[in-house]
């Protein structure tokens, strides 16, 4: 079905937090936390954006990075902690890494944008997603069409993202894009990408995009200038750290539907 039928995009724009976003800078080493999130939906946020990943005992956690150590007080890959060894760590020396149970339950009327960062996500994401009849709550990404399609087998009716291979058909495949063929209803992509030749967000790729019922979602977008151009240019949502300034452009354009 075309991406506006779907429950979880049901608003003109979305507007997402990335990892919780940041109201100002220093809040950005509790990316991911309760913290952050709460924060978000007190500014009216009704959409953030966050990522999976599990613990050696298969536990599912909000946490991006593949080690702990650039975000909290302690070190090594998180895969290869249990959830008690990670009972005491903390994120910016203050916050818990949290449970994405946890977060579903603490903020029931939250829509999540979840990137899955590794395999043993996939089964623990779609059960959790299952267990609190959150189906119209979330929207599935990753950077591994391999991940992405085996949650699509688990939750078809899930909303997901376009597959990379997608991404590059849509963005690049030019004469060739007959081929866009994918169960993804959101082009997540950034403005542009190291190494590559061409801004990925571009007229014709919105274009095609809406013409395959598909919306367009820009991470990640911090610049205000820039937040102007590309809802300029017809993209459907923006991720953002500093969620203080996406929040007054949208105001500015009319386009703010958070709930405050």
């Amino acid at each position: 079905m075309p991406a506006r039928d779907h429950a979880f995009l049901d608003h003109r724009f979305i507007a997402l937090a990335h990892r919780g976003g940041w109201l100002t800078p220093e809040d950005a080493p509790r990316e991911n936390t309760a913290y952050a999130f709460r924060r978000a939906v007190e500014l009216g946020y009704r959409y953030v954006e966050t990522d999976v990943r599990t613990t050696s005992d298969g536990e599912l956690l909000a946490f991006h990075d593949s080690v702990l150590d650039r975000v909290t007080d302690a070190t090594g890959r998180v895969r290869e902690h249990s959830l008690a060894d990670l009972a005491g760590v903390r994120i910016g020396g203050i916050d818990p890494i949290p449970r994405f149970a946890d977060l579903l339950e603490e903020f029931g009327d939250t829509r999540f944008n979840v990137d899955l960062k590794d395999a043993g996500a996939v089964a623990p994401l779609a059960e959790v997603v299952q267990r609190f009849h959150a189906e119209d709550r979330v929207c599935v990404c990753s950077f591994s069409g391999v991940r992405l399609n085996a949650f699509r087998r688990l939750l078809p009716d899930v909303l997901t993202a376009t597959t990379p291979r997608a991404v590059a058909w849509a963005t690049h495949a030019f004469g060739l894009r007959r081929l866009f063929v994918d169960s993804g209803a959101a082009l997540q992509i950034p403005v542009r990408q190291a190494g590559a030749p061409l801004d990925l967000v571009r007229a014709d790729v919105v274009r095609l995009s809406h013409a395959t019922g598909r919306v367009v979602h820009v991470w990640t977008v911090n610049e205000e200038a820039e937040m102007h151009r590309l809802i300029d240019l017809g993209v459907d949502g923006l991720v953002s750290d500093d969620i203080t300034m996406l929040k007054q452009v949208l105001l500015e354009r009319g386009l703010w539907e958070g709930d405050r």
